[in-house]
C-alpha cells in the first residue's frame, strides 16, 4: 500500500526484504555481462555491504524519481521511500501534502533546488523576500541560486521575535510582485524567534500571486510547525516545504525531503535535479521507518513533546535560582532560551566563555548568544547575528527539546550548565575585585602625584 506499516519489523526481515530488492538490480544478475560506463562494479566487499550492494543509486540523468530499467530493485526502494515518507508527513500533520520526494543533499541544497525551478516560471524575478533568521546555509541557498535576498527585520513582541507582516507587504508592493521569485519563510528556529506566521504570509503570497517556500528543517517532529504549514496551504499558498531527514529521522546527514501540495510543482523540481543520484538517504529514512513502524514514530513525537514541557519547567527552576528567567516564548514548541542578563553586565567575556565552559565537559547543541555580535556573510552584514535581530535586550542561552532526546539529556545538561554559571559568576567577581583594586591604586597613584 506504500504507507509506512503501523508496527515496526525486526532487523532480519528488514534485511531480507533488501536483499530481495538488491537482487533485482542488473549488477546483481548471475551471468550478468556489463559494457557500460555505470555498472554497479564495486571494489570493496565492506562497501557493497554497507549499502546492501544496491549499488545504482536513484533516478535517471533527467529526473531523480524516474526509474532505472537495469536497476529495479533499487528504483523500487526508491518509490516505497517517498510513499513511505508521504505517509509520515500527513501522519505528523500535514494531511492535504500530495506530492514528496526524498533528495540526497541537506536542506540548504534542497532549498536551492527549489529556487533554481522557480527561475524557470519567473525569468525577470531576483529577489527573495526572507524574514531574517540566523542561520548561514538558508541565507546561502538564495545566494547559490543567484538572487538577492531581501532581508525583512523581524518584529519584539514580549520576549518574542515574530514577523513583520506590514514590512513584508510594504516591500512587495516596492520592490513589484513581478520581480519577486518567491517568499521564503522559516518554521522551527531557535528562540527567541519563532515561526514565521505562515497563515498571513500564505494569503499575501496568493493575493500577489508570489511563490512561497517554506524551510521546515526541523519541523516534521513538532505538530504546531506541521499545523502551521497545513493551515497555510488552506488559506493561501505554499508552494513546497523542505525539511531535514537527520534532525526529523534521526539517520545520518545528507539527506532532505521536498513536499508541497501541487504534484506537478513536485515532480519539476525532481526533474531539476541533474543525473542520477545517492541512494543512502533513501536507504537509511526506509530502514529507519520501517524498524520504528509509525506507531513507534509517533511515540517518539509524543515524547519529545514531553521531554519539552519538562526541559522547560527544570530550566526556569534553574534561571530563577540563577537570579535570570526562561524567557516567554510560547509560539516556539522545540527551542527554549534563559537569559545571561547579569552574566553579561558584569563581564561580557563570561558570556561566550560559558559557551566554550559547557562544551569542554561534553554539553553538545546548547548556544550561547551574546549581545552586539556582528557577521557578514556573503558580503551581507548582520548586526546581533544569531539573536534574528539587531539589537536583542539581552544575552541568552538556548536549549533545545529535539526527537530523540531523553529525560537523562535534560538532567545532565541542567547539572552541568548550573555547575558551569557558578563557576562563571565566582569568575567574573573576581575579575571585577581585581578591578576595583587596580581603579583604587591608580586612584591614590594620582593623589600621590
Amino acid at each position: 500500500k506504500g504507507k509506512c506499516p503501523e508496527d515496526g519489523w525486526d532487523e532480519s526481515t528488514i534485511e531480507l526484504f533488501l536483499h530481495e530488492l538488491a537482487i533485482m538490480d542488473s549488477n546483481n544478475f548471475l551471468g550478468n555481462c556489463g559494457v557500460g560506463e555505470r555498472e554497479g562494479r564495486v571494489a570493496s566487499g565492506l562497501v557493497a555491504r554497507r549499502h546492501y550492494r544496491l549499488i545504482h543509486g536513484i533516478g535517471r540523468s533527467g529526473d531523480i524519481s524516474a526509474v532505472q530499467p537495469k536497476a529495479a530493485g533499487s528504483s523500487l526502494l526508491n518509490k516505497l521511500t517517498n510513499s513511505v515518507v508521504l505517509d509520515i508527513l500527513k501522519l505528523a500533520g500535514v494531511r492535504t501534502v500530495t506530492n514528496c520526494f526524498v533528495v540526497p543533499m541537506a536542506t540548504g541544497m534542497s532549498l536551492t533546488l527549489c529556487f533554481l525551478t522557480l527561475r524557470h516560471k519567473r525569468p525577470k524575478a531576483k529577489y527573495i523576500i526572507w524574514p531574517r533568521i540566523d542561520q548561514k546555509s538558508c541565507f546561502k541557498s538564495m545566494i547559490t541560486a543567484g538572487f538577492e535576498p531581501v532581508v525583512i527585520e523581524n518584529v519584539l513582541e514580549g520576549d518574542e521575535l515574530r514577523t513583520d507582516i506590514e514590512a513584508v507587504e510594504a516591500k512587495i508592493k516596492a520592490l513589484g510582485a513581478e520581480n519577486i521569485l518567491c517568499v521564503h519563510s522559516t518554521t522551527s528556529c531557535f528562540a527567541p524567534r519563532v515561526p514565521d506566521r505562515l497563515e498571513e504570509l500564505a494569503t499575501i503570497c496568493a493575493n500577489y500571486d508570489i511563490p512561497h517556500i517554506v524551510n521546515n528543517a526541523y519541523g516534521v517532529q513538532s505538530s504546531k510547525c506541521m499545523h502551521l504549514i497545513q493551515q497555510g496551504a488552506r488559506v493561501g499558498r505554499i508552494d513546497a516545504f523542505v525539511q531535514s531527514l537527520d534532525k526529523n529521522f534521526m539517520v545520518p546527514v545528507g539527506g532532505a525531503i521536498i513536499a508541497g501540495f501541487s504534484e506537478s510543482f513536485i515532480q519539476e523540481i525532481s526533474k531539476m535535479y541533474p543525473g542520477r543520484a545517492s541512494a543512502s538517504p533513501s536507504l537509511d529514512v526506509l530502514i529507519t521507518l520501517l524498524s520504528l513502524g509509525a506507531s513507534g514514530y509517533k511515540q517518539l513525537l509524543k515524547e519529545r513533546k514531553e521531554m519539552f514541557s519538562y526541559l522547560s519547567s527544570e530550566l526556569k527552576k534553574l534561571a530563577d535560582n540563577h537570579n535570570e528567567r526562561l524567557l516567554h516564548t510560547p509560539h516556539n514548541p522545540i527551542s527554549l532560551a534563559m537569559s545571561l542578563k547579569n552574566l553579561d553586565e558584569n563581564n561580557a567575556a563570561a558570556v561566550t566563555q560559558l559557551g566554550s565552559m559547557l562544551f569542554t565537559r561534553q554539553v553538545s547543541g546548547a548556544r550561547v548568544v551574546p549581545c552586539g555580535s556582528v557577521q557578514t556573510v556573503n558580503n551581507y552584514t548582520f548586526k546581533g547575528f544569531m539573536s534574528h535581530t539587531n539589537d536583542y535586550p539581552c544575552a541568552y542561552l538556548n536549549a533545545a527539546s529535539a526527537i530523540g532526546i531523553k529525560k537523562q539529556d535534560v538532567d545532565v545538561f541542567l547539572k552541568r550548565l548550573d555547575k558551569c554559571l557558578k563557576a562563571s559568576r565566582k569568575e567574573a567577581k573576581k575579575e571585577n575585585s581585581v578591578n576595583e583594586v587596580r581603579n583604587s591604586n591608580t586612584g591614590t597613584e594620582q593623589l600621590e602625584d
